[in-house]
Formats: structure tokens, C-alpha cells, sequence
């Protein structure tokens, strides 16, 4: 088994959401002692914008690139690669500002790639990352879920569908900034949830 997490978190240290996805993981490699762990730390190793060189780059012929456009595409096609060969995926995800962070945008539009992660067909998009389990660890700061404010559930579903992974399950820790005792029943609920997931 192949397990790739992906920390999305700006912060190096300190960090819930990649406390809780570490937790997971390693729930899982107590279930399989021999699986291969990637870590994706987006804050160690920050994946640069989706800006006009880089569409430039991924929309030029491979034999005619530049060596800096080539390299570009390079750090993309490495993202592609862990998560094609992932069989399950944890997200570690907070909540800024009612969405996703901008480095786990960064990523997504990373491995967002036609005719390699997903492609249209005369029936509609069809998703090429098949077969895997996506495990999601939302942490915010208040309480969302299953809120009209909860931009994030809708919007992860709806783009790892669209990459053709359909099996994903969210673990919420809820209301962490709102004082001690709120803090450490999210803490203590996610694990729950983690344990639950895992059982």
C-alpha cells in the first residue's frame, strides 16, 4: 500500500490539521506495517501559483520548451506521479477564510491535468485517479459542518470526484478557536472520528 499526505497548512509547527492527518496515517501503518508513506508538506516545500508561465509551459509541446518552461512542468509532473501512485490519500485541510488554503490550491491545479487526471469524453468528464481512498482532516477555528457556510466540503468533493476519487470520508475538528475547553473536545472528537474510520 502506497499512502500519500498532503499537509496544507502555512505553518511548519503547530499545526492541527497536520497533527490529525499524521494521527491517520498512523492508524494506518498499524494496520499495514508495510505500507510506503509520502509526505506532501506544503508549507516546507510550497508548489508555486498557476500563473501565465506556467499555463504557457504546460500548453507548449514538450520537445519545445525552454529549459525553464520544462522545469516548470517538472514540479507538476512529481505531484502527478505521488498521487497516481497512491492507494489512499490523507488531506491534512484548516479553514481560512471559508475555503481551502492557497498552497492546497496550488496543488490541486498541480495534478489537474487533462488527458493525464481526468479527460472529456462524448459522455462528459471522466476522472483518471481511480481506485483510491481519500481521507480528509478539516480543522476550523468555528463550527461549520454541515453549514450553508461550509465552502470547503462541497468544493473537495466536488474536484476530487472530478479526478475520478469518489471514496472520500471527512474528519472534522470543529471550534478550535473558541477557548481551551472547545479546543480539546474538537481534538478529542477527530480522533474519535479517526478511530472510528480505522476501526
Amino acid at each position: 500500500m502506497n499512502i500519500l499526505q498532503v499537509n496544507s497548512s502555512a505553518r511548519i509547527e503547530g499545526s492541527y490539521s497536520t497533527r490529525l492527518a499524521s494521527a491517520l496515517v498512523e492508524r494506518l501503518r498499524e494496520r499495514h506495517p508495510q505500507a510506503r508513506v509520502t509526505v506532501r508538506d506544503l508549507a516546507r516545500t510550497p508548489h508555486p501559483v498557476l500563473d501565465e508561465a506556467a499555463l504557457g509551459a504546460l500548453f507548449t509541446p514538450a520537445e519545445q520548451r525552454t529549459p525553464e518552461q520544462a522545469a516548470r512542468v517538472a514540479l507538476d509532473d512529481a505531484l502527478i506521479a505521488e498521487i497516481q501512485a497512491a492507494d489512499v490519500v490523507v488531506l491534512g485541510v484548516p479553514m481560512y477564510n471559508f475555503g481551502v488554503p492557497a498552497q492546497l490550491k496550488n496543488w490541486i491545479d498541480a495534478i489537474s491535468r487533462a488527458k493525464v487526471t481526468f479527460q472529456y469524453t462524448e459522455n462528459g468528464p471522466e476522472g483518471l485517479l481511480k481506485g483510491k481512498k481519500v481521507y480528509v482532516v478539516l480543522t476550523r477555528g468555528g463550527i461549520y459542518r454541515n453549514q450553508p457556510s461550509d465552502s470547503q466540503v462541497p468544493y473537495l468533493r466536488t474536484v476530487l470526484g472530478f479526478l475520478g476519487m469518489t471514496d472520500v470520508e471527512f474528519i472534522y475538528a470543529e471550534g478550535l478557536a473558541m477557548g481551551p475547553e472547545a479546543e480539546q473536545k474538537a481534538l478529542a472528537n477527530a480522533q474519535a472520528e479517526i478511530d472510528a474510520a480505522l476501526a
